[in-house]
């Protein structure tokens, strides 16, 4: 049976709060304040009220895709075996770690709640750097979903094919730049069953 004892935990409560509450949460506060303040000014409080509105509307209509996002990753995180995707996509992979995610982007549906869950568990599973740029570029600019959604409908099976063939080396060169940029990346893991981990050094190369 698994052990839920760490939920009685204050440690595990504090490191919770401070990674849901924590800089960056106040930082998006206070910009959302300052926004507020200035829609006040220019529009007045009809139209903060609408705006109000507005964003409850849209929260509505994302929180069933969230959790249902979260759920699959979390899912995916479990199942996943790290050590065959850290050597799929891991530094040592080359140019077919790129490719791998770029198709894994591609078919990768839905919004960015379903496609940054399913970034973040590839990152913890050790993807460096390249494949998760890769990824999540190929997720932006080859979705088949909206390839067949809103390219074909709108715009024709010929531009579709013409915007695929264009985009399709991007998320390649994108993935390599990231590889070849003397940076070093502080990536946060997905939380286990127990304390919140803090967030994790990237191995060299990630």
């Amino acid at each position: 049976m698994p052990d839920y004892s760490y939920l009685s935990s204050p440690a595990w409560r504090r490191n919770l709060r401070q990674a849901a509450f924590g800089r960056g949460f106040l930082g998006f506060l206070g910009a959302a304040f300052a926004a507020g303040v200035l829609c006040w000014f220019v529009k007045g409080w009809s139209g903060v009220e609408k705006a109000l509105l507005g964003d409850i509307g849209l929260l509505m209509q994302l929180l069933p895709r969230l959790a249902v996002a979260l759920a699959i990753a979390a899912l995916i995180w479990v199942m996943l075996p790290r050590e065959k995707l850290a050597g799929l996509v891991g530094r040592e992979s080359g140019l077919a770690g790129l490719m791998i995610a770029l198709v894994a982007g591609a078919v990768t549906p839905g919004g960015p709640t379903s496609a940054y869950a399913l970034l973040a568990v590839l990152a913890a599973s050790g993807a460096d750097r390249g494949a998760l740029v890769s990824y999540i570029t190929a997720w932006a600019l080859l979705g088949l979903q909206r390839v067949l959604v809103w390219d074909v409908p709108f715009m024709g099976s010929e531009f579709a094919m013409l915007r695929l063939a264009v985009s399709l080396p991007l998320p390649i060169l994108a993935g390599m730049i990231a590889r070849a940029l003397p940076l070093t990346l502080t990536l946060r893991e997905p939380p286990e069953a127990g304390p919140v981990n803090s967030p994790r050094q990237a191995r060299p190369g990630e």
